[in-house]
């Protein structure tokens, strides 16, 4: 029997888009196990047996303090080494919406800008999402133009509908070298756009992410974060007008992301 690419999905307290998100990697072969943070804490689960570390959506911990920082801390402080060996080992994370922003106040995201290393526990966080402009829970669907490359989002459509729903979504660096060196790496693999792929204004971009963006990667591309869901745009029947497309096929525009992951491993780590 050939081995399956095996996902570690990361659940704790305010997890809520884990069955969806494994699911999505099931789908195309992969072996998704539900872990909860404590279980990697205490050493019960390792990290290292695992191909793709996914972080999901959600509130964790309620969002105390702000959205995703103390699974972030906890990440970071009390597995930082396993993290850095498994990110060293050219495997792949992804961080969507909550998780997005868990690997961004963990420094994982953008990572580091440049040099040899990509990310250690030492890596200070350089961006952030925060606040949404327009002060409130944004719970919609967003047209993405895909803007970089990436494992990911090899092969993704280039403009993509896909939903988003999350209180602090609004991308910012710390300054605007950072912002530069993202765009100039390529590390900026989604923005919001119109329909047509031109600039948008709120609430196409839903939350006021400076350069509208909506999705980052570290310099390997091997690290992916993004605000909206593409597991919720899994099958194309979750489409809000599904009924008035022409269906070709059962998988929605999310689906791509997920089968990427699940052919790099098959590819280049089992």
């Amino acid at each position: 029997m050939s081995k399956k690419p095996k996902v570690l999905v990361l659940r704790t307290a305010g997890t809520n888009c884990d069955q969806e998100t494994g699911f999505a990697f099931q789908y195309f072969g992969a072996q998704a196990d539900f872990v909860h943070v404590n279980s990697l804490l205490s050493g019960k689960v390792q990290l290292r047996d695992y191909h793709i570390l996914a972080i999901p959506g959600g509130f964790t911990y309620g969002d105390d303090i702000i959205s995703g920082r103390i699974l972030a801390n906890e990440l970071k402080l009390r597995l930082g080494k396993d993290l850095q060996e498994f990110i060293d080992e050219e495997k792949l994370i992804i961080g969507i919406c909550n998780g997005f922003q868990v690997l961004v106040r963990a420094g994982i995201l953008p990572g580091e800008l440049q040099g040899k290393t990509v990310w250690t526990p030492k890596t200070e966080q350089t961006c952030t999402l925060t606040y949404n402009d327009s002060a409130k829970f944004e719970d919609r669907w967003v047209h993405l133009k895909k803007s970089g490359g990436s494992v990911w989002v090899d092969g993704v459509d280039e403009l993509l509908y896909i939903p988003v729903a999350h209180a602090e979504g609004k991308f910012l660096t710390r300054n605007s070298d950072i912002l530069d060196q993202l765009i100039s790496n390529g590390q900026v693999v989604f923005r919001y756009c119109l329909s047509d792929g031109s600039e948008p204004s709120y609430p196409h971009n839903p939350n006021g992410s400076v350069e509208h963006i909506a999705g980052i990667t570290d310099r390997t591309g091997r690290v992916l974060g993004m605000m909206p869901h593409p597991e919720r745009h899994f099958l194309s029947r979750q489409h809000p007008f599904w009924t008035r497309m022409d269906r070709k096929g059962s998988l929605g525009q999310g689906a791509k992301i997920f089968e990427n992951g699940v052919r790099y491993v098959k590819d280049h780590l089992l």
